[in-house]
């Protein structure tokens, strides 16, 4: 059955290839709500892979892929209705395209291998490179060959850090599988030397994918060339995939002893990451620009949370989660702005409360949680990492934090309000498809319900996540 999740939407990728222009849109649906239904089996049985030393369930990998399984099911109902109204250069590539990206995903969630893991990560950025390129203008064309370009050298040097790794294990005299499970059990005997080089290439590498700075360049490009739903997924999931790779690496890293190593790099990293993102939303021009920016913070954020651990370990989920359901549901919303006002420039862009009131509730709810304010979910998860900074006493570091998130939502505040409420050129309303909003609607409001009840599930399987890294609540 393990394999059966992302064996299934890769076979329907390729079958919808082959399928007319308009039959893989049920199609997309139909293998979401299977892939949703297969995850929610993983999470009731936790069975056992047929390739034991290559696969596994493990607790944060669950997390990605529930996250994965309901985003794409209302992303690709979404896109049932935005490929009405959208011109789609062979739209059965472009569906085919999104569910082995799926599959790709799902193998990345489920990996606990290195080098599958490294295989998988790999396998995403050539899944969704045809994807960027769907409307094949110069720009997105620009912008895929930065993606496949700046991603696949982070990919190598992942690579090489994952071969360092291996090497640790030669000069420790561990024998045992290349399996990240394996290696969190026989961490003391592994060699800090190659294993400290081999997570800063790691790190490097999926950082690079994951679009922490300096290593973000790609990410602006490809998320606002896109087309939304494509820019829903690269944001809301892609990104933790790669985060995935980074977060079992930094688990063998506390595990061998070398945790405070890791973590100061992460939480560099992690800051670095939400100074860049602050200096260009300030001056942002872009709405879909804007909210890729705002990715790079919160990557920044859960960057910094794994890093300082305790309750910040636990924060930095909690944020991972919130992320992908309000960054996902704010791309699907810009799709709609994109589709009333034909303009991705924020000056262009007006009286959206007016003119498209369903999208509005959505993109403003959407900015008030993305923006790290109650009662939403990233609020919580921040406030945790706040205090486990304090608690750790990094007090610079925490006070570099705390300045980037209030310059990044004044930013953000701006532009957010000036599409609202700003002057218009024209205030005709513009007509919103059912189909078009009520995704959205869903997303926040998981987002809302998971801030007041959150199952004990949920909450023991992020505790689980954390727990070897010193985090989770006491």
């Amino acid at each position: 059955m393990l394999e059966l999740t992302f064996l299934i939407p890769l076979l329907a990728g390729l079958v919808a290839f082959f399928l007319p222009r308009t039959t893989a849109r049920p199609l997309l649906v139909l293998v979401g709500a299977v892939h949703l239904g297969l995850s929610a089996l993983l999470w009731i049985r936790r069975p056992v892979s047929a390739l034991p030393d290559y696969f596994a369930v493990t607790p944060e990998g669950l997390l990605s892929l529930i996250v994965i399984s309901l985003l794409f099911l209302l992303i690709a109902i979404y896109t049932t209705a935005y490929l009405d109204i959208t011109e789609v250069h062979s739209e059965h590539i472009f569906s085919g395209a999104l569910l082995i990206f799926l599959s790709t995903m799902t193998l990345v969630t489920l990996s606990d291998h290195l080098m599958v893991m490294w295989i998988a990560i790999e396998a995403t950025t050539l899944a969704s490179a045809p994807l960027i390129y769907t409307h094949r203008s110069a720009a997105s064309f620009e912008a895929t060959w930065k993606y496949v370009l700046i991603c696949s050298v982070g990919i190598a040097l992942a690579l090489l850090g994952s071969l360092l790794i291996t090497l640790s294990m030669d000069a420790g005299g561990v024998d045992a599988p290349v399996a990240f499970s394996a290696l969190a059990q026989a961490a003391p005997r592994l060699d800090p030397k190659w294993l400290k080089a081999g997570f800063v290439f790691i790190l490097v590498g999926y950082g690079t994918k994951m679009g922490l700075a300096p290593m973000h360049t790609w990410l602006p490009d490809a998320h606002s060339e896109a087309p939304s739903p494509v820019s829903a997924l690269l944001s809301g999931v892609l990104l933790n995939c790669a985060f995935l790779g980074i977060f079992k690496t930094n688990k063998i890293m506390h595990a061998a002893g070398l945790g405070h190593f890791s973590g100061t790099i992460l939480i560099c990293f992690g800051l670095a990451s939400m100074v860049a993102a602050a200096t260009f939303i300030l001056k942002q021009l872009e709405y879909k620009r804007l909210l890729a920016y705002s990715s790079v913070e919160n990557m920044g954020i859960i960057a910094f949370g794994t890093g300082v651990g305790d309750l910040g370990a636990y924060g930095a989920m909690i944020c991972l989660i919130h992320h992908s359901l309000i960054k996902s549901s704010l791309f699907l919303s810009s799709g709609n702005i994109l589709h009333g006002y034909a303009t991705r420039a924020i000056e262009s862009v007006g009286l959206l409360a007016r003119r498209m009131p369903k999208t509005f509730v959505a993109f403003f709810s959407g900015f008030v949680g993305i923006s790290g304010m109650p009662p939403f979910g990233i609020f919580i998860g921040e406030l945790l990492i706040v205090i486990a900074a304090f608690r750790a006493g990094l007090y610079y570091y925490v006070l570099v934090f705390i300045l980037g998130l209030c310059a990044i939502f004044a930013g953000f505040a701006q532009h957010a309000l000036r599409i609202s409420f700003g002057e218009s050129d024209s205030p005709d309303p513009i007509h919103e498809k059912a189909w078009m909003v009520w995704p959205q609607y869903v997303l926040l409001l998981t987002s809302l319900t998971l801030c007041f009840w959150m199952p004990d599930t949920l909450n023991q399987t992020i505790g689980r996540a954390v727990a070897l890294i010193g985090g989770g609540f006491p």
